[in-house]
């Protein structure tokens, strides 16, 4: 195994996995896969192999410096004519979405005896069913911040075993879960069940162009100095949570101010999709399949109910409600996954219409969650009482 210190090492593996993606895509099968699947199914064979470790701090790097980049490097063509009527829509497919995790936590609390998990935690036995049903919809409605938010308030972060067979079984189905919202697009039999809309028209002749030394350069220049004045607008006005939120305005608005310029920035949305291969590699690295096995075999009959729940709800609505499928898909995917992997995967699919508004719900995913994990937390402890 490639020890978790040998960092060079790793970031090749992440690095190969996403090139392999990428050339996997030139297949016929591959195509139907996407890129960004094979790269996550290959991390996740290789990590339950023990070829690579499920933890290090080149995972660490990824996630902390890879992510906030990969937005402004999208968005370099942002159209807000078109963004502001998307986003209407999407934070509609978005609350649909949100719905559907609630469900699907009721659904699973209700067939599910879940009493027994937590047990180490300094809480009441009547309070572990609720806290539980709480934890898991905060995470699938905003994301790891607010999944560790529900475990202060509930307390089930006490109990560390739990916690990380919760974490883990997060990691695993939620790989899974993206996964499937990548591979939906090539179900032809369900596409043509959902109303056509474009969702590519922000890709023009100019980004055919071929990049080059300087206009990658300042691509990655811009990136970093969009993130560099959010952070520190962040930390100014104490509003941590909104930091993809304003890496998202500040590049929208110079996108939108100068857009000859932006438009001249060749490679730009190539080298994002590299990134983001990458980033979805690390991901699914973290799925320990065998710890989630061992620990708490439960957790998967309560993630796997409330996804199936989740889905349904989203996708069988949402077709009644008129949205089309890539809606659907980028809305499930910042609600499960969060604001980094729906502009991701929106991208890789060409979606450039979507990426802005998937940051944006994303976003709001990460306001809501604590809100509706508490809720449902001190609604069920109310109705079970």
């Amino acid at each position: 195994m490639i020890p978790a210190d040998n960092h060079f090492a790793l970031m090749a593996v992440l690095f190969a996995l996403a090139t392999l993606g990428i050339l996997a895509e030139k297949t016929r099968t591959g195509a139907q896969l996407t890129g960004a699947v094979i790269a996550i199914l290959g991390a996740i064979i290789a990590a339950n192999l023990n070829i690579i470790p499920h933890a290090a701090p080149a995972y660490d790097f990824v996630l902390e410096y890879f992510v906030p980049v990969l937005i402004p490097l999208f968005l370099y063509q942002a159209d807000l004519r078109r963004i502001f009527f998307e986003t209407t829509r999407m934070t509609m497919a978005f609350l649909l979405a949100s719905a559907g995790t609630l469900s699907g936590a009721i659904v699973a609390v209700l067939l599910l005896d879940l009493s027994t998990l937590g047990i180490a935690a300094t809480i009441e036995p009547p309070l572990r069913e609720p806290a539980v049903a709480g934890l898991f919809t905060s995470t699938y409605i905003g994301g790891s911040v607010n999944y560790a938010a529900l475990g202060e308030i509930t307390g089930l972060r006490e109990d560390a075993s739990f916690f990380s067979a919760a974490t883990a079984t997060d990691n695993l189905f939620s790989a899974l879960y993206l996964v499937m919202l990548a591979t939906l697009p090539g179900w032809n039999w369900l596409v043509k069940r959902y109303p056509a809309r474009t969702h590519d028209a922000a890709h023009h002749a100019a980004a055919a162009r071929h990049a080059t030394p300087l206009t990658l350069a300042l691509s990655v220049i811009l990136a970093l100095l969009t993130v560099a004045i959010a952070d520190a607008l962040t930390a100014w006005l104490d509003i941590s949570n909104w930091r993809y939120a304003l890496i998202t305005l500040l590049v929208t608005i110079s996108a939108t101010l100068f857009p000859r310029q932006m438009a001249r920035l060749h490679g730009s949305f190539e080298l994002g999709i590299l990134l983001s291969f990458v980033f979805f590699a690390t991901i699914a690295a973290g799925a320990n399949v065998l710890a989630m096995i061992q620990i708490a075999p439960l957790l998967i009959l309560l993630v796997a109910i409330l996804l199936t729940v989740h889905a349904l709800v989203t996708f069988g609505f949402g077709k009644l409600l008129g949205f089309s499928l890539p809606e659907l898909i980028t809305a499930s995917n910042a609600a499960v996954l969060g604001a980094t992997t729906a502009p991701a995967l929106a991208a890789a699919k060409g979606w450039r219409e979507l990426i802005t508004p998937g940051v944006l719900i994303g976003v709001f995913g990460y306001a809501l969650g604590t809100f509706a994990g508490t809720a449902v937390y001190q609604f069920w402890h109310w109705f079970m009482a």
